[in-house]
């Protein structure tokens, strides 16, 4: 008999479609957590810019797979409000764009929310790839990456102490304190990205990492160089936990896929939301949960 690993399973883009509507979004949520799923992980843009140039890095059109007029509600608010209808879903962000945002104020916003909910969020946080969001926004474009680790330690320091201090680039304050805090000790930060600036973030900085692409090999790859840079700086490798989707659980051996995954030190499987739409989110993931999940749990 063959070893199956117990690995979890989120859902990402949980903010879209149908589900970025009050009874989807409720129905989604409590379909989940009776399934067994783990997480519910939202994407973020705050505004989608006409004639956009800039290439989305997940389609090989260059083009996201959403119009103008397409709802992608704040991924922060919008969990709140998943939050209140659930007991155990983990609360993600998959991905927040890090940069945009001030993080004092994300600061209090997260640990709001983490405390609200008994300590379930975690933070998935990215760069961007969208220039022209950022322009709109005002926010430098450049040096968004030295922009972001920063904010990285500003959260922490925020949420680890009260009369909190830091000087940087970016932020800079003196004896603040930003209260409630989290539930959690501090709220797990996770990377996203597939470039090798983001593995190494997510060595340097990260709670886990979740690259948006990748078959097993080239996974495998990102997954070491997280590994090597969390030993170079003095951090535990095996501390941070790796997310990735897989393609195989939808083929004929799904426990196979999670096998192949648990190989690569994958913990945690993210299944796409458009795959459990039809016939509805409750039997779709019903049947899932029956063809994988109990399977590997």
């Amino acid at each position: 008999m063959h070893y199956v690993p117990r690995m979890k399973f989120g859902v990402v883009f949980a903010n879209t479609m149908g589900w970025s509507e009050p009874a989807g979004a409720v129905e989604a949520a409590r379909a989940a957590e009776a399934a067994g799923f783990e997480s519910f992980w939202t994407v973020e843009h705050v505004i989608f810019p006409d004639g956009y140039q800039s290439a989305y890095p997940y389609s090989p059109t260059g083009k996201m797979p959403a119009a103008p007029s397409t709802p992608i509600p704040d991924p922060l608010i919008w969990l709140s409000y998943v939050a209140a209808v659930t007991t155990t879903l983990r609360l993600a962000t998959g991905i927040l764009i890090l940069p945009q945002r001030n993080p004092l104020v994300l600061a209090k916003e997260v640990a709001t929310l983490d405390h609200l909910s008994g300590g379930r969020v975690e933070l998935g946080i990215g760069v961007g790839w969208l220039k022209e969001e950022f322009d709109a926004l005002g926010v430098p474009w450049d040096a968004r990456g030295q922009r972001t680790d920063e904010y990285i330690e500003v959260l922490r320091s925020l949420w680890a102490r009260d009369h909190a201090s830091y000087s940087g680039r970016f932020a800079s304050f003196t004896n603040v304190s930003s209260n409630p805090k989290p539930a959690q000790s501090s709220v797990p930060i996770v990377v996203g990205g597939h470039s090798r600036a983001a593995a190494e973030r997510a060595g340097r900085l990260g709670d886990g990492f979740f690259p948006g692409r990748g078959s097993p090999a080239e996974l495998a790859e990102s997954f070491d160089i997280v590994r090597q840079t969390a030993a170079a700086a003095g951090r535990d490798p095996s501390a941070i936990e790796f997310s990735a989707g897989h393609p195989g659980i939808f083929g004929d051996d799904p426990v196979g896929a999670v096998q192949e995954m648990a190989s690569i030190g994958v913990g945690r499987i993210i299944v796409p939301a458009f795959t459990m739409m039809k016939p509805s989110p409750t039997e779709a993931m019903e049947q899932f949960a029956e063809r994988v999940i109990r399977r590997v749990q």
